[in-house]
């Protein structure tokens, strides 16, 4: 553990430190050259523009591009809610490309695909056990921390998806998934060099044990005559109940309902208007507050252990909460909500490699960032719901098919995991994910751009207000 610490806060310190420098620096560039497409002589283009998107809804109907949403969604639904990430980078061009779906609504039933693989996943690892220590799988106090920043990031995320012109919001997350995706990798490979020597190790050690039991017969070596005491495996529902801790579900329903009310009176209120912007605000103070709340609690008992010489970390976090690592923490939540508005996925592709990065290992990452991920998709899916975003009947449709897909998912890859010892596996569908949504959304950017130049549509900011 302590050569975790030591980790974090000297080779990974300037390892995070140079990614947020390339996203923030690259990031940059792209926004300043939107100000170049901003031009007010276009104005009447941009009236066209922002007048100018029908909502497409097709039937549901057996054909072939439902068959193909079927099967991707499907694989799509299983791998992403074992890396933690979603998958919406996926789902949301392909409701557009192949079922036909307009941008909004293919949001919205990205959306849909996400809580309900969330869902399934959330009461797969409700029954599975901490694979290492006698704690719960779901780390609460993580999810406590990272959700309400998380759902703050959302609705920031949703307003910049207004203003944006769509090639910007393409390149932004294509600069931000090819990051994440290449130090998840580099995260899966260092993972799987360790097992490969600790696999080593123990085979190494039982050689020894075995030939020190072929030359010398020691009473250790034999059978006792006595059976030795076994633990006791918890059944299902007892390991169910563990996992199921009252408060932190309660809390994080709170925060929940709390955005969601906030979320119903701002859609009824006249945009721009002054009430709008003050219950805008209003969820600021929410948000900042149970992070605070969070954040001070893990900061204080951090620092009455290592008082106290006490070495055991107080989360599944391998690091030292410090002022800076909570400010860390508040801004990676930030953002990784914001990447789920301006994409319409649930903001795990920031949330599971950081999670990774904090030392939590694959599993508990996983089952962590896909807690966090039901919270904020069912907001944005009870949100979609009331202002009539997507079809019923496709909308249950995916969500039954992403339901059977994050069982089949946690199930398989849990096994695979377990035979072979290698809980990097989890890290490398993660890093698989990530990439995959980055080229999707790379070709999807690509067409929609050239089509806009060859049309001479407007591609700088638009206005918030005048939509």
């Amino acid at each position: 553990m302590v050569e975790t610490v030591a980790f974090w806060g000297n080779e990974k310190t300037l390892k995070v430190r140079g990614f947020l420098a390339y996203f923030l620096a690259a990031s940059s560039v792209a926004i300043a050259a939107a100000y170049f497409f901003s031009d007010e002589s276009q104005h009447n283009s941009l009236k066209q523009f922002l007048s100018g998107s029908p909502r497409v809804w097709p039937k549901l109907e057996l054909n072939w591009r439902t068959a193909v949403a079927t099967i991707i969604g499907f694989l799509g639904s299983a791998f992403g809610t074992v890396g933690g990430v979603g998958g919406g980078g996926i789902f949301v061009p392909l409701l557009n490309l192949v079922v036909g779906f307009d941008t909004k609504s293919a949001a919205a039933l990205s959306k849909c695909m996400i809580m309900g693989a969330s869902m399934s996943s959330v009461w797969y690892n409700l029954q599975v056990p901490h694979p290492t220590r006698e704690v719960p799988i779901l780390d609460y106090r993580l999810s406590l921390l990272f959700q309400p920043m998380l759902m703050l990031g959302i609705t920031f995320g949703v307003e910049l998806s207004v203003i944006f012109p769509f090639w910007l919001i393409t390149i932004l997350i294509i600069i931000l998934f090819v990051g994440t995706s290449s130090r998840s990798l580099y995260r899966g490979i260092q993972m799987w060099k360790q097992e490969t020597s600790i696999k080593r190790e123990i085979e190494e050690h039982e050689e020894e044990q075995v030939k020190a039991c072929s030359v010398v017969i020691e009473t250790d070596c034999e059978e006792p005559l006595l059976p030795r005491p076994q633990p006791v495996e918890k059944t299902g529902l007892e390991t169910f109940l563990f996992n199921l801790r009252w408060k932190g579900m309660l809390v994080l329903m709170l925060v929940w309902f709390s955005f969601l009310a906030l979320q119903i009176l701002k859609n009824n209120l006249q945009v721009c208007s002054n009430f709008y912007w003050f219950i805008n605000f209003l969820q600021i103070p929410i948000a900042v507050g149970v992070f605070s709340w969070q954040g001070v609690k893990l900061w204080k008992e951090s620092r009455n252990r290592r008082r106290s010489g006490n070495s055991e970390c107080v989360c599944e976090a391998s690091i030292e909460w410090t002022a800076m690592q909570l400010i860390f923490c508040a801004f990676c939540g930030l953002l990784g909500g914001t990447v789920g508005g301006l994409l319409g996925s649930g903001g795990g592709f920031i949330l599971g490699p950081l999670l990774l990065e904090l030392g939590v290992i694959p599993q508990v990452a996983s089952a962590t960032a896909t807690f966090v991920m039901m919270f904020s998709s069912s907001l944005s899916v009870v949100e979609f719901y009331l202002l009539h975003r997507f079809p019923i009947p496709y909308a249950l449709y995916l969500i039954s098919v992403s339901v059977l897909a994050g069982f089949w998912g946690q199930c398989l890859v849990r096994k695979i995991v377990k035979v072979l010892g290698r809980a990097s596996i989890i890290v490398f569908i993660l890093s698989s994910v990530i990439l995959a949504s980055a080229l999707t959304m790379g070709f999807v950017g690509a067409i929609k751009s050239i089509t806009m130049i060859h049309n001479h549509e407007y591609m700088g900011f638009l206005d918030f207000c005048n939509r």
